[in-house]
């Protein structure tokens, strides 16, 4: 018994060990600087059309485009798929200037039916290079020309730093996931940047070379449809491209419950990716000798922090137990445990003294091991009860 418990331990300092040391060297690569810097593109103006998949978003539709419509040129195209809506989002879209179109299914609901749905019409007068902003997000001016230069330029798919934000006044539990969300998609894709590797998609703030963007297998109900496709195309030798200069930005829910509903849709999405998607992407990254493919798969292979967290706690303890067990015959386990741990307490104070101090405070940060242990029931949820299908986020 001793023996079995002993090689669990080896495995699962393994895995957790490489899933630690990604982290931990994504965060701490990072460069410390303004998502905006850098000036503007120059060179070719690439034909751009702005894909807006929408489902009952009339309260916040209008405010979309009236940031996206200034930022287009002539010849470019905005489309809006009001997709499965029983309010005025398609009225609403037509008297902003928006291009619109109208597709209702009995059973294929969810964001990439939707999309495939635009990108169909789309390529009856087809532009050059497509771009995917969700209708709850705000573009900052001028990332539609930085993001679509990019793609058309490298031929690849690009994405934009997206950043959700708490609302005014928002419990330290809301602003902790908002900070959550800076270390997930912008403090790690930054620093695998730095080192010129791929980031994962993220949903919004995405463009694609059209040729690329019309042979994209879109129609699916996935939880994370985004990293799936990013998955897909890095596979298909085309890995994405992160561009920090370009911003895109939505905020949370308001509503407790459907803060709620879209953590579980994201992270039993991520945990369903991360075990069928991420080893076949690993395994073809190394097969191949490619590198820029073995580090995304590395980067989708990471939990959620919170769950890595609690992992590495765990992971202390049993090899604690172990040396224990074992009369200090095998303290060299408990010893890369603790390593491991200080590694990963290294990245998340460096993730939090240079993008959440803004957001929590030092005494409030005391609270966070209180917090990991709250999301105990999402992840044994996904064992026990796994969110499979695709619901919308109520916005209110």
């Amino acid at each position: 018994m001793l023996t079995a418990f002993l090689w669990l331990m080896y495995a699962s300092l393994a895995v957790v060990g490489v899933w630690s040391l990604t982290f931990g060297a994504q965060v701490l690569w990072a460069p410390r600087r303004h998502p905006l810097d850098g000036g503007p593109p120059t060179g070719r103006a690439w034909r751009v059309a702005v894909l807006v998949p929408a489902h009952n978003e009339a309260a916040v539709i209008a405010t979309t485009l009236a940031g996206l419509l200034p930022q287009l040129r002539p010849g470019d195209r905005l489309l809006v798929v009001a997709d499965n809506c029983t309010d005025d989002t398609a009225a609403l879209a037509r008297a902003a200037g928006a291009e619109v179109v109208e597709r209702s299914h009995a059973t294929e609901r969810g964001k990439g039916y939707a999309l495939d749905f635009g990108v169909r019409h789309l390529a009856q007068n087809p532009p050059e290079v497509l771009l995917i902003v969700d209708a709850d997000c705000w573009v900052q001016p001028g990332s539609l020309h930085t993001l679509s230069h990019l793609a058309g330029t490298h031929g690849r798919p690009v994405q934009a730093l997206y950043l959700m934000n708490a609302p005014e006044g928002a419990p330290l539990k809301q602003r902790v996931a908002a900070w959550a969300w800076r270390v997930k998609n912008w403090v790690r894709p930054l620093g695998w940047h730095r080192m010129g590797w791929p980031c994962q998609l993220m949903g919004t703030g995405m463009a694609f070379p059209w040729a690329m963007a019309e042979r994209m297998a879109l129609a699916n109900g996935h939880l994370v449809e985004d990293m799936k496709l990013g998955a897909d195309l890095a596979l298909a030798g085309t890995p994405p491209l992160f561009c920090p200069q370009a911003l895109v930005t939505s905020e949370f829910p308001t509503a407790t419950a459907a803060q709620q509903s879209q953590r579980k849709r994201w992270e039993h999405g991520h945990l369903s990716m991360l075990f069928s998607l991420g080893p076949r992407v690993l395994w073809q990254g190394i097969r191949r000798g490619h590198m820029p493919t073995v580090a995304m798969a590395l980067d989708l292979l990471v939990p959620p922090v919170a769950l890595l967290g609690l992992l590495l706690a765990l992971l202390w303890c049993g090899t604690l137990t172990l040396a224990l067990w074992a009369g200090g015959a095998y303290l060299g386990p408990w010893a890369l445990a603790n390593c491991l741990i200080v590694l990963f307490m290294l990245a998340l104070c460096r993730a939090w003294w240079g993008w959440g101090r803004d957001l929590v405070s030092a005494t409030e940060a005391m609270k966070l091991p209180w917090l990991l242990l709250g999301k105990v029931p999402l992840y044994v949820g996904f064992v026990f009860r796994r969110q499979r299908a695709w619901v919308r986020t109520e916005r209110k």
